[in-house]
């Protein structure tokens, strides 16, 4: 456990990195990545050639007997809502940091991104259940608040049960939201509820996994224990097929998130724990834009 001293110097931490990469790395990506609800009257003024013939406001033109132009502006306000796995699992993590400190950073990151466009941010944390629900907010004390959330959570529950937290995310909000789902996935119960999402809000996953998850060590004869269910098995690392079946069974469950993504209309982004988030996060956005 974290003592308070700690927590605070860890939220300190990550609200100078987060605000660092917001303001150097995402300025203008974020905001351009994720459109507005809609078009909003600004104001009326001069026809320029150019202009679309289809916003001239005709009273005002015949009023002064010259062209006159609609102007709008985007209606930027948004919601986004960050869906935190906090079940065992993402206590995991053998490279660089466990699955958990990743997906505290990146949360947090897109939570100072969400806030600095001025948008609302709220969070899901689940397990097998939920955990917590944070309804969205705007300003720096409520995201101070999720990021020491985010390091302090203690979950009740072990497993892992996305199609519950995003029951929650589908009745919990009528207005469209942009939703990252910061997991591991090590579950296969969310098809039905990430349809019903995908139809609604603008959903993107986010896949951490380690190197580990992914190829066994040639370590021999070793007992493991799913941190989940906490089942222990003996494995022979040694043996070649086993490795083999090992990695093939992650590539098998990747093959299959990605499938539940696409089918639903979501995205789905995959982060090593060793890897540079920020480059993945860039490239997403900038990729939005085009």
């Amino acid at each position: 456990m974290l003592t308070t001293a700690e927590i605070l110097k860890k939220v300190r931490e990550l609200e100078i990195k987060s605000k660092k990469l917001t303001r150097h790395i995402f300025t203008g990506e974020y905001h351009s990545a994720f459109k507005g609800r809609g078009m909003l009257f600004k104001e009326v003024r001069e026809y320029t050639p150019g202009d679309d013939p289809r916003f001239i406001d005709w009273n005002v033109s015949a009023r002064f007997n010259h062209p006159f132009s609609k102007v709008f502006e985007e209606e930027r306000e948004l919601t986004v809502m960050l869906l935190v796995d906090v079940s065992a699992s993402s206590l995991f993590g053998t490279v660089h940091a466990r699955k958990k400190d990743l997906v505290t950073e990146i949360a947090a990151v897109l939570a100072f991104s969400a806030i600095s466009n001025n948008d609302k941010v709220g969070v899901i944390f689940f397990s097998d259940k939920v955990e917590k629900f944070i309804p969205p907010k705007k300003g720096r004390d409520h995201v101070l608040y999720i990021v020491r959330e985010l390091l302090t959570m203690q979950p009740k529950q072990k497993g892992t049960h996305l199609g519950e937290a995003l029951r929650r995310f589908n009745n919990s909000t009528r207005q469209k939201c942009i939703a990252f789902v910061l997991s591991d996935f090590l579950d296969n119960s969310f098809n039905d509820p990430l349809k019903v999402a995908g139809r609604k809000h603008d959903v993107i996953g986010i896949k951490i996994y380690d190197k580990m998850d992914m190829q066994l060590p040639t370590i021999g004869l070793t007992t493991m224990e799913d941190a989940e269910s906490g089942q222990m098995s003996w494995i022979d690392t040694g043996n070649f097929l086993v490795r083999q079946e090992y990695q093939e069974a992650f590539f098998r469950h990747t093959e299959y998130c990605k499938n539940v993504f696409l089918h639903a209309g979501c995205e789905l982004l995959h982060i090593r724990t060793d890897e540079d988030y920020v480059k993945v996060l860039q490239k997403f956005f900038i990729g939005r834009n085009k």
